[in-house]
């Protein structure tokens, strides 16, 4: 199989087996159980299966990987010790993971004092902006997701919008993001609203929001189960807007948690959700068609974007210490900055010192939910 992995070791240049030698040492932190475990299960499998495959292709700089991977469950606290025992005990030159945005910033400030590269599969702004010195990110943020939302609304000849978020940290930033742009795009916020992490029911909420006068569209910030039970009460309440949800439910497990509740409902996502009705000539369709098989081949899962931003972080990272020569964290670090013209499942990332996603809002694609499935906005 003519799979991406043939161009991310095409430069090792091998002098003996890479079993051999010395491992170099990569490290994870994920949510892979936990109310999180949507993300960090499809993150950590890939990582399993990349790893493996990279090994059996001569690994890197002649070298194997080793990669190291610890269950946060989700916890801040419980992530921070998992770093700090990362850099201190197993001697990691790099990281990729942070499944959420609170266990990313709770981490960051350890590969910060080590100086070693941490690549975060986590969606807030925050963790880039401002930019810090060892810490990068795969995904779109929570702000590019209110850009392209709002782009989409006024594409439509709409204005009104009610909002109803999440109060985790993800929904609760997208929400300032939201509301920050929102002007950007002759946007009125006329309704406001939220939901904790253990809510069961949001029809309070959505039935002040439904009452608003002039509404035109529902958008609901958040990850998780919350989304699909939002998603469900709109329709149990008979609210018929366009409704659009964020990234953060970017996988088939959203649909099905929502299940007819779905139809029409749209969000931007990456390529890869709709990678088998890309276009022949759509310049990523190899590259999410070759992620989407190798995913679903090996696990007999569907693809979710969330195992994606785990392959793009490793094969980032792969690139970077190919470049650098080296297995020395900064020269690693310094490599992954110059990051240029990468074609990944988020998009095509070219990172700088003032960027380190290296993604714009191209690489974003509007989506809608029609019979249970994927389909591209055109």
């Amino acid at each position: 199989m003519k799979h991406l992995l043939l161009t991310a070791v095409a430069a090792i240049g091998l002098t003996m087996p890479a079993a051999a030698q010395d491992p170099i040492k990569i490290g994870a932190v994920l949510s892979a159980t936990g109310p999180a475990s949507f993300l960090g299960e499809p993150e950590k499998k890939t990582l399993e299966i990349y790893v493996d495959k990279i090994n059996e292709a001569g690994g890197v700089l002649g070298r194997p990987l080793e990669l190291i991977v610890y269950d946060s469950a989700g916890n801040a606290n419980d992530a921070r010790t998992f770093a700090t025992r990362l850099v201190e005990d197993d001697e990691i030159v790099a990281m990729v993971g942070g499944s959420t945005t609170g266990t990313t910033m709770a981490m960051a400030p350890i590969f910060d004092d080590y100086e070693i590269p941490f690549i975060s599969l986590a969606g807030a702004v925050v963790i880039i902006d401002p930019v810090q010195p060892y810490l990068f990110k795969t995904p779109h943020t929570d702000r590019m997701a209110c850009e392209k939302i709002f782009e989409d609304i006024q594409q439509r000849g709409m204005s009104k919008v009610g909002l109803i978020s999440g109060t985790g940290g993800f929904g609760k930033s997208m929400r300032e993001q939201c509301l920050d742009v929102a002007g950007n795009y002759g946007i009125e916020i006329v309704a406001d609203e939220s939901y904790g992490p253990k809510d069961s029911d949001m029809t309070p909420q959505l039935t002040n929001i439904k009452n608003t006068d002039g509404l035109e569209v529902i958008v609901n910030p958040g990850f998780g189960q919350g989304p699909a039970i939002v998603t469900r009460n709109v329709k149990q309440l008979g609210i018929e807007l366009p409704f659009y949800q964020s990234h953060g439910v970017a996988s088939k497990s959203f649909i099905d948690l929502a299940g007819d509740a779905a139809e029409g409902v749209r969000l931007p996502a990456s390529a890869l959700l709709v990678a088998d009705i890309l276009p022949a000539d759509d310049p990523q369709r190899d590259v999410v068609v070759s992620y989407k098989s190798t995913y679903e081949d090996a696990t007999g899962e569907d693809v979710s974007t969330f195992g994606g931003h785990a392959y793009d972080g490793l094969m980032i990272l792969v690139g970077a210490i190919e470049r650098a020569g080296s297995d020395d964290p900064v020269a690693i670090r310094d490599a992954i900055e110059e990051t240029s013209g990468f074609m990944g499942t988020a998009g095509v990332v070219n990172m700088s010192p003032d960027d380190h996603m290296g993604l714009d809002l191209t690489a974003f694609r509007m989506l809608e939910i029609r019979d249970g499935e994927w389909t591209l906005v055109e």
